[in-house]
C-alpha cells in the first residue's frame, strides 16, 4: 500500500494561467512577446499598448516603439503612437465594425529585429 507521503503534490511552485491573466487596464495580455504587452480599447476606441512586468504590472517601454495596422486589407487603418504614460496611444481611432483584423508592430532599437503580433480585435466582449 503507498504512504501518504509517497503522493505528495508538487505545490512547491506556483502556476499561473496566461489566458486568465488580465492587463493593468482590463484589456488582453499577449505572452508571445517579451516584455509581455496589454492591448487594450479605449472608450473613444483607440489603441493603448502597455509593457508588463512578469507581475503583470505596467513598465516603462524603454526604447521600444510601436506600430499597427487595422482593419480590412483592401482599406487599412495605419495607426501611429505616442507615448502616454507609461504606455503607447495610438492617435487614430479603430476602423468601424467589432470584429477587426490587427497587426502590431514592436520596435525594440536599432539592429533588433522586430515582433509582429497578429490578432483579432472583438469588441463584441
Amino acid at each position: 500500500m503507498a504512504r501518504s507521503e509517497d503522493h505528495k503534490h508538487h505545490n512547491h511552485h506556483k502556476h499561473h494561467d496566461h489566458a486568465s491573466m488580465a492587463g493593468p487596464n482590463g484589456g488582453r495580455v499577449i505572452h508571445e512577446v517579451h516584455p509581455h504587452v496589454e492591448v487594450f480599447v479605449t472608450k473613444d476606441r483607440k489603441l493603448q499598448i502597455t509593457f508588463l512586468s512578469e507581475a503583470g504590472k505596467a513598465i516603462s517601454p524603454g526604447k521600444h516603439t510601436v506600430k499597427a495596422i487595422c482593419g480590412k486589407r483592401t482599406s487599412p487603418t495605419r495607426m501611429r503612437f505616442a507615448r502616454k504614460g507609461q504606455s503607447f496611444l495610438s492617435g487614430q481611432s479603430l476602423p468601424n465594425g467589432k470584429k477587426i483584423p490587427t497587426v502590431i508592430q514592436i520596435e525594440r532599437g536599432a539592429g533588433k529585429k522586430p515582433s509582429i503580433i497578429r490578432l483579432n480585435l472583438d469588441l463584441e466582449k
